[in-house]
């Protein structure tokens, strides 16, 4: 009989009547004893003709499972990372937490836990540095208040991401560029204790029967995450961080377009053309739309549609709606189509849809084309005539008995400009196109690009280099332009 210990490690010596481990090919492992085989039954080396084998049993036998066991790594905390542990538990049953959830005043609510935590280190062995003893507390705070161990990398302004692949891969990106930084969680536990955190605050849940959420924080940064079964490795959690604002002269000056760009889009808005911004992930679609928000007058009635609300407009008379995900019953459910629908009985001047991505698309076209104008979105897509065929797409969930005339004839006649923007090998984010949509020739969507981002290469130190060139094209929304009170040169559109 095998022991415990022989069990656990897989060592399991076969007795000599069982048959002999093979190494998948048939014969026997050395040091493995040959079985015997019983009287009146022919060996293997005979010449008696083997048995017929029904098929895909060969393959069944060649097949030999072999079992590993599994190794679990239980790190030995250091002196100061279990004082943390140990402080951070007792100073949850010590403060009461009901009175700190009341405490509206960050500062007050840190200055009592700092001097929680300063009485209990007067009373612990441990000797620790006046350097330990501030890290000591500060990572306390954050515990209790904040996110944990990337407290600080939220703070950092020049972080834009913070990206948690379990509890011991944590990257940012810091100007475009990803980074690995030297700090981790304690263990998966630790971990969705933060994520719990942020998802609650903003009645959200996750958990094995809702394993995916979006959410948001306080300063607008939005927050995904996933977790087991759906996350193999551990729970992950993205934050897209909003730093500052960044008004458009601060985009002219990273290069992000030029000025005579920003004289078009601004005339466009004014005028209440209806604008849709494309690019991929992390390219700056809600950077570039808050910027243009500004151009907006400010005695409109604005209604923003969002699934995780992150724009941040500058005008004062703004109504914001955010999608709602269903309960734990399944009920209650709340999508974008539903809120564009609600927006338009809410008198709005313009509505602003953070990103279509679903059948809301339809109802926003149709919105734009019934009195709505001047209404802003952004859309995932590498170029404006994708960005057309995705809208496209998107009209087919809502209706599939449209046909597709009737759906580009809606999408020609509702959109005027398509803005691209694209992130950049170097990580800076350039506008690389302003296309118009000027009306349809047959069964397809006539557009003329007004300016165009030319890119001649990359340096030695990895930047990109180009240029932005006007294409020669005086838009037909001109007149447009003229009805509302704003005149542009034409040496704005002059090629270069």
């Amino acid at each position: 009989m095998p022991t415990l210990r022989e069990r656990l490690l897989g060592v399991m010596t076969p007795p000599q009547s069982m048959p002999a481990v093979s190494d998948g090919d048939g014969a026997p492992l050395r040091g493995t004893p040959t079985p015997t085989a019983p009287s009146g039954l022919p060996r293997s080396g005979s010449a008696v003709p083997a048995r017929r084998r029904a098929p895909g049993a060969v393959g069944a036998e060649r097949r030999t499972r072999t079992f590993t066991p599994r190794r679990i790594e239980v790190e030995t905390l250091g002196p100061v990372e279990q004082l943390k542990v140990d402080l951070h538990r007792r100073l949850v049953e010590r403060l009461d937490l009901e009175a700190l959830e009341q405490v509206s005043d960050g500062a007050v609510l840190t200055a009592q836990i700092r001097n929680a935590v300063a009485d209990f280190l007067r009373t612990e062995g441990t000797p620790l540095t006046q350097g330990e003893r501030e890290d000591v507390i500060e990572q306390i705070v954050y515990e209790v208040t904040g996110l944990g161990p990337i407290e600080p990398f939220f703070r950092d302004p020049t972080i834009s991401d913070i990206l948690v692949n379990g509890p011991r891969d944590i990257y940012i990106e810091r100007r475009g560029r990803l980074s690995r930084v030297p700090v981790a969680f304690r263990n998966d536990a630790h971990l969705m204790a933060i994520i719990d955190r942020i998802v609650s605050r903003v009645g959200r849940r996750v958990d094995e029967s809702s394993p995916m959420v979006d959410a948001r924080l306080p300063d607008g940064s939005r927050v995904n995450a996933i977790i087991p079964p759906l996350a193999l490795d551990g729970p992950i959690l993205s934050i897209r961080r909003f730093g500052a604002e960044l008004p458009m002269q601060a985009l002219v000056e990273n290069g992000t377009l030029t000025q005579d760009m920003v004289e078009l889009l601004s005339a466009c808005v004014q005028a209440r053309l209806n604008i849709m911004i494309s690019g991929g992930t992390g390219s700056g679609k809600t950077t570039l739309l808050n910027a243009l928000s500004v151009y907006i007058p400010a005695t409109e009635r604005v209604v923003t549609i969002e699934d995780a609300a992150e724009l941040r407009l500058q005008q004062e008379h703004v109504c914001r709606l955010e999608t709602r995900p269903p309960n734990a019953e399944g009920r209650g459910q709340v999508v974008a189509r539903d809120l564009v629908r609600n927006a338009l009985r809410m008198r709005p001047d313009r509505i602003i849809v953070g990103e279509v991505r679903g059948a809301e698309a339809l109802d926003m076209l149709q919105a734009m084309n019934t009195g709505h104008e001047g209404s802003l979105t952004t859309i995932h897509a590498n170029s404006p005539r994708d960005a057309l065929a995705r809208v496209e797409t998107m009209i087919q969930f809502a209706s599939t008995s449209l046909p597709l005339r009737a759906i580009r004839e809606q999408i020609a006649s509702a959109l005027e400009v398509v803005v691209q923007i694209a992130r950049m090998a170097d990580g800076t984010r350039r506008v690389t196109a302003i296309a118009e949509i000027t009306s349809m020739e047959g069964d397809i969507i006539s557009m003329q690009d007004i300016y165009k981002y030319h890119r001649r290469g990359i340096t030695e130190n990895g930047e990109v280099v180009g240029d932005f060139e006007a294409t020669g094209v005086r838009p037909l929304f001109m007149e447009r332009l003229q009805v509302a009170g704003i005149e542009l040169p034409n040496s704005l559109f002059a090629q270069a």
